[in-house]
């Protein structure tokens, strides 16, 4: 049984999408992730589904949803920025859920990312690779990187963020893939700039691919650490209940209005 909200409507679905990854770790710690969820929020209905190599895709899990008699459903982005997955593949399977189920309102969240407890989860596994702000190191965070040039930015916005709130003598954000500059690349300029040590945190969900190309890239350049990547923290489950909680709010305001 859904967990009821405070009028006494059962809640909605919970249907949380993440990008999906041939290395099991990923889908490992969604799961993980999204059992922390349920533990915040019992009684919440909670799925996983996957845009690319886990099942179930996006699809079969909101027509197992509309099959099961759900009336609603949210839908999450399990995505640390705003790109061509939430902008396109997932309103794309969304619109093709609602024309074959149109009795089912599906409400898109926003992405996880950016979102200030994302900078605390950062934070927390940059102190436990050991990694202490200060005025001789320098510090790159590094994400998977996206061919939309707005994602790119909203990491480098986050990247300001993080230099404001420690005493880092600098922060520059880096990307695994699709633009530069690359871990390896960002964490030479540094060294080459006068730090005299660079830490990397890992701004992504889960171990895997791009983790290990991160660490890779950083270390050979001269990293003095880089943290894991987020996976499963206690920030991550509260961003996820969040972002729920506001495409909620958002439905109520429309049933209102």
């Amino acid at each position: 049984m859904s967990a009821g909200t405070p009028g006494g409507r059962p809640s909605a679905p919970l249907l949380a999408v993440a990008h999906g990854s041939r290395d099991p770790r990923s889908a490992e710690t969604v799961a993980a992730v999204l059992d922390r969820v349920r533990s915040l929020r019992p009684g919440l209905d909670v799925r996983a589904a996957y845009l690319d190599h886990v099942a179930p895709g996006a699809d079969e899990a909101l027509g197992e949803l509309a099959s099961g008699g759900a009336g609603e459903a949210v839908v999450l982005p399990v995505l640390l920025t705003a790109a061509y997955h939430s902008k396109v593949d997932l309103p794309r399977a969304l619109a093709a859920a609602r024309g074959r189920s149109p009795w089912l309102r599906v409400h898109y969240a926003d992405t996880l990312g950016p979102h200030p407890l994302l900078l605390d989860a950062v934070e927390r596994r940059l102190a436990e690779a050991g990694a202490d702000a200060g005025p001789g190191t320098a510090l790159v965070l590094a994400s998977a990187g996206s061919g939309d040039p707005e994602a790119n930015a909203t990491v480098g916005a986050l990247a300001e963020r993080l230099a404001e709130r420690g005493p880092w003598r600098e922060v520059v954000a880096a990307f695994a893939s699709a633009a530069r500059p690359s871990p390896g690349e960002a964490v030479a300029a540094l060294l080459g700039r006068g730090a005299r040590r660079v830490a990397v945190a890992t701004y992504l969900l889960a171990p895997g691919f791009f983790a290990d190309r991160i660490r890779s890239q950083s270390l050979s350049a001269g990293a003095s650490v880089v943290s894991e990547a987020l996976g499963d923290v206690p920030e991550l489950a509260r961003v996820v209940l969040d972002r729920y909680d506001s495409a909620v709010a958002v439905r109520r305001a429309v049933v209102r209005a």
